[in-house]
């Protein structure tokens, strides 16, 4: 079971990973196109600005899959970092244990979101809101894998470069 959720995670949390930056780069990408259109052209695109918002929502919640597998989220560094022994393996249990929960949370009420806003359109473009809030739910059962990666197979890039 460990090398099976392991295996599913290395994929995921690389496709989340790749995915934000790509999304990162459209989003710097359509900041300058606004930028040429209202200052070059003087005729300001009406989709860029919504769009963007819209994408770091899915940015966002995708970096947050890749920092909770890589241990870099806030998780009482400070407990972790003095713990030993046993002591460490039940704070680690604690981290994931908020993590899951957390992340159970956010499925429960984002899909509810997704649901209520179907309905919903973009101001400028005939697209559903719920595409934008998809990511809440979606990124949260991402995020659940990680917590449980992160659980088995602890990264810590924070604490092994803390002084």
């Amino acid at each position: 079971m460990k090398s099976l959720i392991l295996s599913i995670d290395r994929r995921l949390t690389g496709r989340c990973h790749d995915l934000a930056c790509v999304l990162l780069a459209v989003i710097a990408t359509l900041g300058l196109w606004q930028v040429v259109t209202r200052f070059v052209f003087s005729q300001p695109s009406v989709w860029t600005e919504e769009v963007m918002r819209r994408l770091l929502i899915w940015t966002v919640m995708l970096g947050v899959v890749v920092a909770v597998r890589k241990g870099a989220l806030v998780s009482v560094d400070l407990t972790l970092r003095l713990s030993r022994g046993s002591w460490r393996r039940v704070v680690r249990a604690i981290i994931t244990s908020v993590h899951v929960a957390f992340f159970a949370v956010l499925i429960w009420f984002g899909a509810d979101l997704v649901w209520r806003v179907r309905f919903q359109t973009f101001a400028s473009m005939d697209l559903s809101m719920s595409w934008a809030y998809a990511a809440v739910p979606v990124c949260a059962l991402l995020g659940i894998v990680a917590a449980l990666a992160q659980h088995l197979d602890p990264h810590n890039e924070e604490m092994e470069n803390a002084q």
